[in-house]
């Protein structure tokens, strides 16, 4: 009883609320650190203002909270990359006899030979599988995982396990048909991602691209932007340019989170 209260407590260490993003202190610093170069940035182009990069520079405390949306939908899209591997090799092992009990144990050291780094959904096996273990049903511990998931497809995939459970019904066939159609929905998820890397790549080269045209002409033809940041016209033109290129660079990062 005590080795399964401490092998609980572990592997509750290793699961987590990915709905929640906690940032280590490593992680805290560099995103600041990248704040920082991007409001130096934004001081020198289009201000060419020390006092304004000093003014600007708290904001970077800010900045992690501001990305942190973004990180865990990238932290929730591998989970879900990873669970639908996970479902296909439980997939198979139903079809091949196995219960759903013994497809989730047998299912961990497939997954270990699958993955040589470290992933979200060994983890949350090894805790399902303890939980079963503990005589807790599979449904309910793939419940938890859907709740904690945040993710609509584990989401799902918990409750028709549950209904099916409950129903009584020919519950291989249930699994399998819906590993299959989850596993197709995600698969075209992957392959939208796949298809708009290239023009990720195009987005980010033309974010930067109107840094690089005024430090080309600025270096080829000093003061030629003089006007602009020594006259309030001249200011003012720069607010607005800056603004619009705030605005290109969220416009063009919401189009491309494509949804399914």
């Amino acid at each position: 009883n005590r080795e399964n209260l401490k092998r609980k407590k572990n592997l509750s260490q290793q699961v987590r609320d990915y709905s929640i993003y906690k940032f280590t202190f490593i992680e805290r610093i560099k995103y600041m650190l990248i704040a920082v170069s991007g409001i130096a940035v934004i001081s020198y182009i289009f201000y060419r203002s020390m006092v304004l990069f000093i003014m600007l520079l708290p904001l970077s405390l800010f900045y992690p909270g501001f990305i942190k949306n973004k990180l865990i939908r990238k932290r929730k899209q591998k989970l879900e990359s990873e669970f639908k591997e996970a479902l296909l090799v439980v997939s198979a092992l139903l079809s091949a006899g196995y219960s759903l009990e013994n497809a989730v144990k047998e299912s961990i050291a497939e997954l270990k030979l699958l993955y040589d780094k470290p992933t979200f959904i060994i983890p949350e096996f090894e805790y399902i599988n303890h939980l079963i273990y503990m005589n807790i049903p599979a449904e309910k511990a793939f419940e938890d995982f859907g709740e904690r998931s945040g993710v609509d497809d584990i989401r799902n995939f918990a409750k028709i396990l549950k209904i099916g459970k409950r129903s009584g019904g020919e519950l291989v066939s249930v699994i399998n048909h819906t590993a299959s159609v989850i596993s197709d929905k995600i698969r075209i998820k992957e392959e939208i991602i796949t298809m708009t890397s290239a023009k990720r790549y195009e987005q980010r080269i033309m974010n930067l691209f109107p840094v690089f045209i005024v430090l080309y002409i600025d270096s080829s033809s000093p003061g030629f932007f003089n006007l602009m940041y020594s006259s309030i016209f001249g200011k003012a033109v720069m607010t607005a340019c800056l603004a619009v290129y705030l605005f290109a660079y969220c416009l063009s990062d919401r189009l491309l989170n494509i949804e399914v």
